[in-house]
């Protein structure tokens, strides 16, 4: 039973002061733990109740404190408790957020998602609304809710608040804490001096050792292993043979599991002992299926099992009678009881088998080599630099010092940046310092220009819009619809057939009339593999005329497909051959696409496969490649590090590939935890000074003399140079200029 919210715990001078931990470390909350009753505390939308702890249904929170708040009478799921804290948060510092939050209260729920934000009014008359974290909370237990914020704004009001549950759902909420948060402590760079790279960890890989040749071998299931000793392919599946530089033949056996019942059962094996932290490890088979009673095509996959949780390690769509290459990769970061890989996913009944499976540790200083290379090829262009007399008569003579240095390499390297940020001056340094793109987070969206039908703001639009403007960056649009239900606004899910219809051609006419040529691109659905709410309800041609009615409204805008997964081989809805037939079935109903984003939220990329997909996108379809939402997850630096590398140097050497963009840079200002390359504190970690590295490693600087022909002849990146030369008389001349791409030689005509 709820106590009177006027009672007192040890005195009302508490809600005036600062609660400190064992250590001395100050949380910002007022009475955190309700020992002053609800002072400092106000309802969002609801009813807030102090209630008494008690052993009793084990309603004892965590801290083992005496009262805890309960939010009641809960009508909408952002419901909840919540305290104000202007004056006592600071923008440009982290903050740690923990919570003790339970549900009760409903006969069907027994479980909700409780949601900790952070809501800001700006100075500047902006609203901002933060999420901290999100927790699956029950009726049983208390939970701890943890998450992280940082504010970039100037602070005109802020509060705290923890909502989440459906409505009717009683929300518990006890000792809270807002601290400013710990920076942790370097990590060091992993120990990858025992790895033997292209090693296949797997035991009895060609399937000879033992009487029936499965030496090392089990099922998984009770699904029966035979080893057939002919008929697989001899040789290495083409990433596979890409990753090893080798060209050594397979045995042609093959593993074949038979009665299997159920999708998970397969061959197997453990490989606990044989796997190192943070190393990346390359899959590589291939698989078949046998007859079934169903024409249906198979989903086979490799999984690695860590202490019970699957982690995908490539998968293929295969139909009988052939052999599919299956290919990916995957890491582990923290020491794992027991590990093994499995093969799987094909139906019940069906018959699987799969032949030179390979698990193997990533040369990528190795690749790293061999892309160098590419790049020099792929990215720079002859150029001879002409010396003519001035009009007076004025040469520069032979000999003369020539010093050649870019200063801007005009490949296209962006990262999405957010209306919010723009007031962080030290977020906008780094921004403009190192990209020449951008790309909106959230605010071209529809469901954030028009939230609500009719009430349509594009002032955060504009504002990104004209700061890029100020700065000379290029803007990708981003996006003009979103294809994925959970994406799209619940007034729009509300329409009728008729009405959708009309409301996607005023989104159309509003956004592209307003904007016209100033996005140089656009998305114009977004991850159409991965959803299908407008194809649903309009039919498949409405993407269609989506892409020609775009064009007709803004006909310098290049158009893209924009999707996930496609560059890592785990997801057969989003394979490079799925994505080609879209693009096909687009252009055959007269879709003008003008482009393939690959958005590129990768983990543990390996480069083999990322170039894989795009050589098949590249040959099929013959578009500019664009990786357009690039992130790299990985808990230690210098393992992020090396994966954006990876990621860079595919891209950059890739001759399809015209772009990329970063999904962010700034920890807890981007979507994807683990993959920043700017600490919250605002220092560049190990990830952000690889970016650099490689940025200084793309320009280009020459030196040398003006020869008998008055030339001075050099190989450099495409972008903007400055010259300057020397004359034995001390003579000085600058001069600017731009290398274009082409494929002949560049002459520049230079006056002395």
């Amino acid at each position: 039973m709820a106590a009177d919210s006027s009672h007192r715990g040890s005195g009302s001078e508490k809600s005036n002061l600062l609660s400190l931990n064992d250590d001395g470390d100050q949380n910002i909350i007022l009475n955190p733990s309700f020992d002053d009753g609800l002072n400092n505390w106000s309802a969002r939308g609801c009813k807030i109740a102090l209630q008494e702890s008690t052993a009793t249904r084990n309603m004892l929170p965590l801290s083992g404190t005496k009262y805890f708040a309960v939010a009641t009478e809960r009508t909408q799921y952002w419901n909840g408790i919540q305290q104000e804290i202007t004056g006592r948060v600071q923008r440009k510092l982290a903050y740690d957020v923990a919570a003790a939050v339970r549900i009760q209260g409903s006969a069907t729920a027994t479980a909700a998602d409780v949601i900790v934000s952070v809501y800001v009014e700006g100075t500047n008359g902006r609203n901002q609304f933060v999420r901290v974290a999100k927790l699956q909370a029950s009726d049983k237990d208390w939970v701890q809710l943890q998450g992280k914020f940082l504010l970039s704004v100037s602070i005109s009001k802020a509060f705290v608040y923890i909502e989440g549950p459906p409505a009717g759902v009683d929300l518990l909420v006890d000792n809270v804490a807002v601290k400013h948060a710990e920076k942790s402590p370097p990590p060091s760079p992993p120990d990858f001096s025992n790895v033997v790279y292209g090693v296949n960890l797997l035991e009895n890989g060609d399937l000879v050792d033992g009487p029936d040749g499965l030496s090392g071998w089990l099922a998984i299931g009770s699904c029966k292993l035979s080893v057939s000793p002919g008929g697989a392919p001899r040789v290495l599946p083409p990433m596979a043979r890409e990753s090893l530089g080798t060209r050594t033949p397979l045995s042609g056996r093959h593993v074949l599991a038979t009665n299997r019942t159920t999708t998970w059962m397969g061959p197997a094996q453990t490989i606990t002992d044989k796997l190192q932290l943070h190393v990346t490890y390359q899959v590589s088979a291939w698989v078949r299926v046998g007859w079934s009673t169903t024409s249906i095509a198979q989903i086979v996959g490799v999984s690695l099992v860590v202490d019970g949780k699957w982690i995908s390690g490539g998968q293929v769509e295969v139909s009988d009678g052939r052999w599919y290459e299956i290919g990916g990769s995957f890491r582990i970061e923290k020491p794992a009881s027991r590990a093994f890989i499995s093969v799987g996913g094909a139906s019940a009944g069906v018959d699987l088998m799969v032949a030179g499976l390979q698990i193997f540790p990533v040369d990528r200083k190795a690749r790293f080599k061999h892309l160098k290379n590419l790049t020099n090829k792929v990215r720079k262009r002859e150029v001879v630099l002409k010396i003519a007399p001035s009009e007076s008569g004025d040469s520069i003579p032979p000999g003369s010092i020539v010093h050649v240095k870019q200063s801007k390499n005009s490949f296209p390297l962006g990262t999405c940046i957010e209306r919010m940020n723009l007031e962080n001056e030290d977020v906008v340094a780094f921004f403009v310092e190192n990209f020449n793109w951008a790309v909106f987070g959230n605010e071209l969206k529809w469901y954030w220009t028009e939230p609500q039908q009719g009430v349509i703001n594009y002032a955060d639009a504009d504002d990104l819009l004209a700061f890029c403007k100020q700065n000379g960056i290029e803007v990708r649009g981003h996006c003009i619809f979103w294809e994925v239900e959970n994406a799209v606004q619940s007034w729009v899910k509300s329409l009728g057939k008729d009405d959708l219809n009309a409301a996607v051609q005023n989104r159309l006419n509003s956004l592209l009339t307003r904007y016209k040529e100033q996005f140089r691109h656009y998305d114009v659905d977004n991850e159409m593999l991965h959803g299908s709410f407008y194809q649903d309800r309009l039919g498949k041609e409405v993407h269609v005329s989506m892409f020609k009615t775009a064009s007709e409204l803004d006909p310098a805008a290049t158009l893209f497909v924009n999707d996930y997964n496609v560059e890592g081989a785990a997801d057969t809805r989003a394979s490079p051959e799925a994505y080609i037939r879209q693009v096909l079935d687009l252009q055959a109903g007269g879709a003008p696409v003008g482009g393939v984003g690959l958005q590129g939220h990768v983990r543990a990329p390996v480069g083999p496969i990322i170039a894989a997909a795009v050589d098949r996108l590249g040959a099929a379809l013959g578009l500019p490649v664009w990786f357009t939402e690039l992130d790299v997850p990985a808990e230690n630096e210098y393992v992020r590090a090396e994966d954006l590398e990876v990621v860079l140097r595919e891209a950059v050497a890739h001759p399809a590939v015209e772009g990329v963009m970063l999904w962010g840079f700034w920890e807890l200002l981007m979507w994807r935890e683990k993959a920043h390359l700017v600490n919250a504190d605002g220092e560049v970690n190990e990830a952000g000074r690889r970016l650099q590295t490689l940025k200084e490693e793309w320009l280009s600087h020459a030196r040398g003399t003006v020869d008998e022909q008055g030339e001075f002849r050099f190989r450099g990146f495409h972008g903007d140079y400055t010259l300057e030369i020397l004359t034995p008389a001390a003579k000085r001349l600058s001069q600017a200029f731009t290398v274009e791409k082409g494929d002949t030689t560049l002459a520049i005509n230079i006056t002395s």
